[in-house]
Formats: C-alpha cells, structure tokens, sequence
C-alpha cells in the first residue's frame, strides 16, 4: 500500500510528534506532509530520522518556521493544497487542521485524533481572554477568524472516514463537537527509557508546554505561596517571557526551558512528585513520570482520569486553583511516603509503544478490510 502521513507541523516534540514517530516505524515507507517543518536538528532526528517532509506552502512565508500560528487563517487552505492522488491509504496525526487533507472515494483516511482543534472549541473564551491573541487581531478580527476556523473545522471532520481518539475524553469531544464515533488507542510512551530511581529528592516537577491553557500561572502562584517547597518547570513556549515574569524572584522556582531527554528523565525520575495543572486530552508526560515511580498530583479533568489511579499513584485535586494545589500538596506529603514507586511504575507500563503499535495495526486492517477487499491487509 502506498501511505501518506500528515501530520500539523514539527516544532518541537511533544505528545503528537510521538505519535507520529511510532506511526512511522509501522510504516517506513510512508511520506510525510506537514504544515511546517522547523525542527532543531536533534530533535527532527529523533521524530523523523533522515526522512524528508513535504510542508506547506506555509513554510514559504516571512518568519514562518518560529511565527507560523500567525498564519492561522491559512491552515486550512494550504492543508487543503496536498495532492495525496497516488495514496492508498492516508493518516492524519490531528491537534489542528492536519485531517482536512482533501482525499478520494477509493482513499482511506483514518485520522488519529488528539483532539478537536481546542482553542475553536472548549478552550474558545480562554483564548479570546487571553491579552496577547486579543491585542495581536482585535477583538472582533480574533472572534471572526476562530468563528471561520470552526465552521472549516466541523466540514473537515466530515471528509475522515474513521477516527481513533488518543483517550476516551477525546472521544466524548470528538461525539460532541463532530457527531462522529471514534474507536480509542492509547498513544505510545517510551516507557521502557524511564528507568526507577526510588529515593526521591525534595521538590516537585512539571513538564509542559508553555502555553496558555496548560495553566502554570496558577501553578507557578501556588508556589510562591509555598517559599519552603521546590518546583521545577521544564518547557517552553509561546508564555515563557510572561511565566519567567510572574515567576519574579522567587527563589523556589526553576524554569529550565527545554531540556533533552535524558536531563529531563533525570529531574522526573528524581522528584519528589510530578505536577500537572492542564486538563489534557490524554497527557503523556504524567504517564512518563508514573513509569519513573514518581507519583503524580493532577486536576482531576479529562484524560489523567484514564492514566492516574488516584490513592495508587497519584491524586487528584478538583479546581485549577492555587488554593487547591496547595491543598493537594499538604495531602500528598501526609501520606507520599506510601506510594511505591514500583508499583507507579507497573501501571505505566500497560502504556508502552509496542501496544500502540499492535493495536494501531489491528485498526488499520479492520478498516482497510472493511473499506475494499482489494487492499492488502498491513502486517
């Protein structure tokens, strides 16, 4: 079979750009559509090995590697600009616009979905209260430009013939905001890397990137409230400048930006706990802390319902609030010393690359199968 992967861009690595990783050792020969293709060159290795990409026409225009979400009232027509004619099959690695490609009757597309585009749907008023987006467009220019991205973005979903959701809470969205059924596979965690170190230091970590809706300002105030408690924050992103702001003096709290893989597995392997703020579509980087025995504390929203078992290897807190956190915090250290890092890491386990593959390819078969019979299954 001949197979096309688009996926929304490759900047940075993140839960997607895994994914999509793994979608390429099940499929070498595939190639790969992308909006933008700006990676450092360690990472594009990682992701991408010494595959070429195909990016848009977006990739073409004025600063558009590092201010490529200015083009946003672009993505859908440069997706919808990829000639994928001689595919048999086309998968789409979706955060965005990546499952708007335009395909045939005798295409299969299966679109593996991390979520509806989020900031045009449950995270709309977030993003509009957010100074910065309001202060770049306008305020009706920004409503406008979301409204159209919803209304592309609702037809696009139309056009995939099957969706697999990361988690089962982007399933519930994927039903609520296309009306499509979705089948659910976990993604892959490179779990087997995330070795135990079980006598843990004294502070806590959170990896993340720094954008508006992972909600580290709140995690960042909690903190300066707790001046005898440690926070890591590894990442970055668009809100670095203003987090690095708020963060102030605060001599408790360390933004590390962007560290390689191996610095980052020793500050997850070595905390005290993992601290995760966001409501996540399905959230791998607490899974990679559970496979390094660290526990994790977690707004209990979303898709950490499905990969934190709360009293076994972490707990929950119920409102993205300082006070809660903090409250989440006192809890924990009155009984963290209960959880067994051992046993953290056994669950995170059942999370692992090998079956995201297996079951990836087991979709792929049944759908191929029952779509043309011409089509040869994929072993």
């Amino acid at each position: 079979m001949r197979v096309a992967i688009v996926h929304d861009w490759f900047t940075s690595i993140g839960g997607a750009e895994k994914v999509t990783k793994e979608l390429l050792e099940l499929f070498p020969s595939a190639e790969v559509f992308c909006l933008v293709d700006a990676m450092a060159p360690k990472d594009r290795e990682y992701i991408l090995g010494d595959r070429e990409t195909t990016p848009s026409l977006i990739q073409r225009l004025p600063f558009a590697r590092k201010y490529y979400r200015h083009y946003l009232p672009l993505f859908p027509y440069a997706v919808e600009q990829f000639d994928l004619r001689k595919f048999d099959l086309i998968i789409s690695s979706s955060t965005s616009v990546a499952k708007g490609v335009l395909t045939n009757y005798n295409q299969a597309h299966i679109c593996y979905c991390h979520s509806p585009i989020r900031y045009a749907w449950d995270l709309y008023q977030h993003y509009v209260e957010d100074s910065k987006a309001t202060n770049r467009f306008g305020m009706p220019i920004f409503k406008l430009i979301l409204h159209y991205i919803r209304q592309w973005d609702y037809i696009s979903s139309q056009r995939v013939d099957h969706f697999i959701a990361n988690s089962q809470n982007v399933a519930n969205r994927i039903k609520k905001v296309y009306n499509r059924e979705a089948s659910v596979i976990f993604p892959p965690v490179d779990v087997h890397n995330l070795g135990v170190i079980d006598q843990k230091e004294d502070f806590y970590v959170t990896v993340s990137r720094l954008v508006p809706y992972k909600r580290v300002d709140i995690l960042i105030r909690a903190f300066k409230r707790m001046p005898d408690r440690k926070l890591v924050i590894i990442g970055t992103g668009p809100e670095y400048k203003r987090l690095k702001k708020l963060m102030g003096k605060a001599k408790n709290i360390t933004m590390t930006g962007y560290l390689p893989m191996e610095e980052m597995r020793s500050y997850l392997q070595r905390a005290r706990a993992f601290v995760f703020v966001a409501e996540e579509d399905f959230g791998i980087t607490p899974v990679e802390a559970q496979a390094c025995g660290t526990p994790v504390i977690a707004y209990g929203k979303g898709g950490l319902y499905e990969t934190v078992l709360p009293g076994d290897t972490g707990i929950f807190f119920d409102r993205q609030s300082e006070e809660h956190i903090i409250a989440a915090i006192k809890k924990f250290e009155l009984r963290g010393v209960r959880f067994n890092p051992y046993e953290i890491r056994q669950h995170a386990m059942k999370f692992n690359a090998e079956r995201f593959r297996t079951e990836f390819l087991q979709s792929v078969n049944s759908i191929i199968n029952y779509e043309d019979a011409r089509f040869p299954s994929i072993s």
